[in-house]
Formats: C-alpha cells, structure tokens, sequence
C-alpha cells in the first residue's frame, strides 16, 4: 500500500467523480497536502473537469478571486487567503499550457517566459494541458489525469506523485 500523504489519500489511485461538485471536492482534499513550491499537473480532453478540479483546489487552498480558466492569458495569479483548517496560506498560479504548443523547444522557451520556475517557491502551480511540458521544472509533482464517461457528468481522476 502506498504511503499517504495530509490528506489521507494515498500517493496514487484512482476515483470517481459522478458531480461536478464531486470535482471539486476532490480538489479540496488534494490541496489539504499541498505546499508552496508543488506543482500539479492536470490533464484530460476537453470537458474532462481540470477547471472544475482547480476550482477545488483554490477553495482547498483558501485563494482570493474566482477561479476559471486561463486559456486566454495562459497564467492566473490567485493571491493567499485564509486556508480552511487553519493551515499555512499560499497562493496558487492556474495556467493553462494548451496553446504554449507541443513539447518541443517552442514550448519550452514559452514556459521559460511565465518564470513559473519563480512562482514555485511562492505557491502551488496547477497547469491544465500540462503533460510533458512542465515536468523538468521540479524533482517531484503530483500529476492528475482526468477522463469524462461519453454524454455523462461523470469522470474518473488517476493521480500519482511522481519524481
């Protein structure tokens, strides 16, 4: 059995999700073992339920504003609120890799750009569309892949933190 982390989930599994606000609870409780300086990256087709999942993970983590999608400005900065439970305050940056292209060099200078490398001693990043992308920024990251059942709400998220 894997080790489990704050939240009580394991390091890896898997779930299913009949809501969205089934989604975004998920959220909250992966962010109850989050910290400044872990990345999460979210994929999925479209309208398999990363926004939803990120929404989560903001209330989770207490941010200020509202959270949605970053397709046309690439990056959010969501600032730190007051975390529920208590717990240590952090920011989370939302950005959204679709358009930085594929995994080539051209995305890679494009993820140079956003400094996220930066950011990631200040907050949780969660990056939708992140796979294959985001990856070298960091030793270790929790990556969550989301899948949504064909003319239904509900989905299935995979999650593993990986070196």
């Amino acid at each position: 059995m894997s080790a489990e982390n704050a939240t009580g989930l394991p390091e890896s599994g898997q779930i299913t999700l009949e809501t969205a606000e089934d989604t975004e609870a998920f959220g909250r409780r992966l962010a109850a073992g989050l910290v400044a300086g872990d990345l999460v990256v979210l994929d999925g087709p479209l309208g398999a339920g990363k926004t939803a999942l990120t929404r989560g993970i903001g209330a989770g983590l207490g941010v200020q504003g509202r959270v949605t999608s970053p397709t046309f400005v690439i990056a959010r900065e969501h600032r730190p609120g007051t975390r529920p439970g208590g717990g240590v305050p952090v920011g989370m940056i939302h950005v959204d890799a679709y358009r930085l292209g594929d995994s080539g060099p051209h995305a890679l200078d494009e993820l140079d750009a956003l400094d996220l490398d930066t950011d990631l001693t200040d907050a949780v990043v969660v990056v939708e569309w992140g796979g294959d992308v985001v990856e070298r920024l960091v030793e270790r990251h929790l990556r969550v892949q989301l899948h949504r059942k064909p003319e239904s709400d509900v989905r299935t998220a995979s999650w593993s933190w990986t070196s």
